[in-house]
């Protein structure tokens, strides 16, 4: 995994380049703000969802890396598209950012996420697909995620995420992340198999049963809560 790099030269020149408020069907018709950057250090057009939350209070905070398959699709294979909506609902009501970051396939790029995926449907894990292509396991670096969080002015975060390589990224790069917030871990007949890789071997805190339920629902008992 990419440990994040120092970003001392972006942090002058990274700002919010426009600011549009949208309506979210998919937060149940809540507003929200639309944030785009200039000036950031990896040059993809990463966008933020925004919803400024109670004064005082310490903002949620996602960081959701892009998967057209999972996020436009609905794709049963992976456990975004719910990841996503369930994020978005949150902001909304408590205030907060989802960062959504054009890094598909854990930073390999859509095409490879497919070729991955045959190789998956042959035996391997979301994890050796990746290396039997030639890529890394996860590819993500959050120094740009950590330029725009500064831009917005959320240097101290609640970090929405089961995922605590994302939590120790932001840190090294100078966000506080006072406490790791989980997400529901949504079982579908297809995605168990890789829900059970990223627990296993990604370190992802989050409990997949031996029995594996054909549903959508998010389950919440045995997810573990750190405070960093």
């Amino acid at each position: 995994m990419n440990a994040g790099g120092n970003t001392t030269n972006h942090r002058a020149r990274t700002a919010v380049r426009a600011r549009v408020p949208v309506t979210l069907q998919r937060a149940g018709h809540r507003s929200a703000d639309l944030v785009t950057f200039t000036g950031l250090p990896d040059h993809e057009e990463h966008l933020a969802v925004v919803v400024p939350g109670p004064a005082g209070e310490v903002p949620l905070v996602r960081l959701h890396s892009e998967c057209l398959t999972g996020d436009v699709f609905g794709s049963a294979r992976c456990d975004c598209g719910p990841q996503l909506q369930e994020a978005l609902q949150r902001i909304t009501r408590e205030g907060g950012a989802v960062l959504y970051l054009r890094q598909e396939g854990r930073g390999i790029g859509l095409y490879n996420k497919l070729d991955a995926y045959v190789l998956q449907d042959r035996g391997s894990d979301t994890f050796e697909a990746n290396r039997l292509l030639g890529r890394g396991e996860d590819e993500r670096d959050y120094s740009a995620a950590a330029e725009m969080l500064r831009a917005l002015g959320l240097t101290r975060i609640r970090l929405l995420t089961n995922n605590p390589e994302k939590a120790a990224q932001l840190a090294r790069l100078g966000i506080e992340v006072t406490a790791m917030v989980p997400t529901g871990v949504y079982l579908t007949g297809e995605n168990g198999r890789y829900l059970d890789a990223k627990a296993r071997h990604g370190g992802h805190t989050l409990f997949v049963p031996d029995a594996l339920p054909t549903t959508s629902e998010p389950r919440t008992d045995d997810l573990e809560v750190s405070v960093l």
